[in-house]
């Protein structure tokens, strides 16, 4: 028997759905934890799944706090540093309330500058600060970040008319914000004054106070995207997709040609500008079409970086990755991540293993690589001085950093990398904070929710400045501590889980197998820095609190373990090998002396149509009492 059961009706006020649990053998249950409105019943529908299906945890339940509670903590990102002064701004989502804080020298009080006070689902995203600080620019609207649609209208709350997605920009001393258009990707000017960004995949100019009206730049055949001012403000380069091959244009003014950089029927993207102007650097790949290979074979996709000399019409290809998977285009965070600091060009690649930074000469040469160990880096982001890199890694002093992220700093004079946040936390989006070597970032640990930090040079403590935003029922102080669990799958291969135990508990104990959607994600030691996989953390802690065990399995296809375990070669759709490791997880599980082996069930979100050969295995093992798979529960 199955009953489909309206997720509207368990997120918001209404209540006109109905289920006879006593009847089911089989039901469909939503769990996603991305819904926009969600006003209650949190911890009715999650303890009616788990009874339904024989998991009584109320032996071992602490039943400190309601899942309500544990999902009222404060989630920022978004965060953004002005070049120019000691001023930053960031997005925080309060319980649904999505608003604009901003914060300024030297006693970094945090300040709501925006009051949108419903919870209407309207994301903020794509925040910038000008570089002189005065302005704030963002995004209202949208879906950034999903798998498609990102800048497509959202309307959980049912309005007659969704909102249009636009940008808007607001003084940072406060005020009325300013709606400048609909479009999505705005880059403000040097100087300050104006906001270029896309609509309807062309090019639109405005000023930041919202007067004159928006003008349209450029009118080309294709898509137009990453927008990329000069340092003097007085050029725009830009990318201009044509489906199979891409070129880079460069605006000038409304009465002069476009330049179109090295025209060819290749994909070239991502251009970054010299400091003093004059050249361009950017990646190139091939071009798309040709014969269709099988969807099963392991096909590299090398990359090359390219300069182009404005003044003499030159080009030079200074680095090409090896013709390798592990030369592929890297997909990670930011992607090549591609920068032209003071002397040098500094690049993201794989082709070592690694998801590494590295620096060569604008005249091409030997690549040196900057990161060098087995951890990866992302959320990099670059000093105004071009000589100081800081960057998100999972490396430190302690063996289980590899399941953390920690701020890494890069000192390209020196040459020198330096773990700046040591410890047990987590630690991303790191940013300088102006031209000064003070920087901020976002701070969590396992029992503390991601904070907006403020770390000094002269000050050996960073200042938490959002921790008086958090509720006093955020229940933080009755939080578990999760612990690293190593275990091999069938073939060797070493693979990491996130363990999650109630304080205290003696005997046995129902538990959970928690796998990550994705898939390419990692599961960490304490609050995660993506919003849906911080709820999934929340969900797993309120777990435990009810007495339950819970595993959460950084299976292959996930980041944070080098190339072959990020790209396996006989993952996903060639060969589904992460069955191995989700089946190893229920082995060690089943092993443990506090595991109830007949009440072990296996909870995925999101994991798509990618890991159902090896789900349909799953739910045959003898280890498991039950499934949830992205909104369905299936009883054995």
């Amino acid at each position: 028997m199955v009953i489909h059961v309206r997720l509207c009706d368990f997120f918001t006020e209404s209540s006109g759905c109905h289920i006879n649990l006593t009847t089911t053998k089989l039901f469909v249950l939503s769990l996603s934890l991305k819904v926009a409105v969600m006003k209650r019943n949190y911890r009715q529908i999650l303890l009616i799944f788990l009874v339904s299906i024989g998991l009584s945890s109320s032996h071992y339940a602490q039943d400190e706090y309601d899942l309500e509670d544990i999902l009222s903590y404060p989630f920022p990102n978004e965060l953004v540093s002005a070049k120019k002064v000691q001023r930053i701004a960031w997005a925080m989502n309060e319980e649904g309330h999505r608003n604009i804080f901003v914060t300024e020298a030297p006693s970094f009080q945090p300040r709501r500058i925006t009051n949108y006070h419903e919870d209407d689902g309207q994301e903020i995203s794509q925040v910038q600060i000008s570089d002189d600080g005065i302005w704030v620019v963002y995004v209202r609207g949208g879906d950034f970040g999903s798998n498609w649609d990102d800048d497509k209208p959202v309307n959980p709350a049912f309005q007659p008319i969704a909102e249009k997605v636009a940008i808007w920009s607001i003084p940072f001393a406060g005020g009325e914000p300013i709606r400048i258009d609909e479009g999505i990707s705005p880059i403000i000017s040097p100087d300050g004054g104006k906001v270029a960004y896309i609509k309807s995949g062309q090019i639109y100019l405005a000023s930041l106070g919202g007067a004159p009206k928006p003008t349209q730049i450029v009118e080309n055949r294709g898509r137009q995207s990453d927008l990329n001012w000069s340092p003097d403000g007085r050029r725009l380069a830009f990318v201009s997709y044509r489906n199979d091959h891409s070129f880079i244009g460069i605006y000038r003014d409304s009465v002069s040609a476009l330049i179109w950089v090295d025209p060819s029927f290749q994909h070239d993207f991502s251009p970054r500008w010299s400091p003093d102007g004059k050249s361009i650097v950017f990646v190139r790949q091939a071009g798309s079409g040709g014969v269709q290979d099988s969807l099963l074979a392991s096909i590299p996709d090398p990359f090359s970086l390219v300069s182009f000399d404005l003044t003499t019409q030159q080009r030079r290809i200074i680095w090409n990755s090896p013709n390798t998977m592990r030369g592929s285009l890297p997909s990670t965070h930011g992607g090549v991540n591609l920068h032209w600091g003071e002397e040098q060009i500094i690049f993201l690649s794989y082709h070592d293993g690694w998801p590494h930074l590295f620096s060569i000469s604008p005249e091409g040469g030997q690549a040196r690589c900057l990161t060098e160990g087995n951890y990866m880096v992302e959320y990099v982001s670059f000093h105004p001085d071009g000589n100081n890199i800081l960057a998100s890694a999972n490396t430190g002093p302690n063996a289980a950093d590899i399941d953390r992220r920690h701020i890494l700093e890069v000192d390209l004079k020196l040459q020198q990398t330096k773990v700046r946040t040591p410890g047990t936390g987590n630690e991303w989006s790191p940013l300088y904070i102006s031209n000064s070597r003070n920087f901020t970032y976002i701070s969590a640990s396992a029992q503390q929710p991601p904070l907006v930090a403020v770390q000094l040079t002269n000050q050996g403590e960073p200042m938490m400045i959002t921790k008086s935003l958090v509720p006093s029922k955020f229940p933080q102080m009755s939080l578990v501590t999760p612990t690293q669990v190593i275990f091999d799958a069938p073939d060797g291969t070493a693979i990491h889980a996130i363990l999650f135990k109630p304080e205290g508990a003696e005997g046995k104990m129902p538990a959970v197998i928690y796998v990550h959607g994705g898939p390419p994600r990692q599961m960490l030691l304490g609050w995660h820095y993506s919003s849906y996989y911080a709820n999934a953390y929340a969900l797993n802690q309120y777990l435990a609190s009810q007495g339950f065990a819970v595993l959460a399995v950084n299976y292959r296809l996930g980041i944070g373990y080098g190339y072959e375990f990020h790209q396996p070669t006989d993952g996903g759709v060639r060969g589904a090998s992460e069955y191995q490791d989700i089946k190893a997880a229920g082995d060690w599980l089943a092993k443990q002396h506090f595991v109830m082996l007949k009440k072990l069930v296996f909870m995925e979100v999101l994991m798509e149509a990618i890991s159902l050969p090896w789900l349909s295995l799953a739910i045959q093992s003898f280890l498991l009492r039950g499934l949830i798979y992205t909104g369905y529960m299936i009883e054995r």
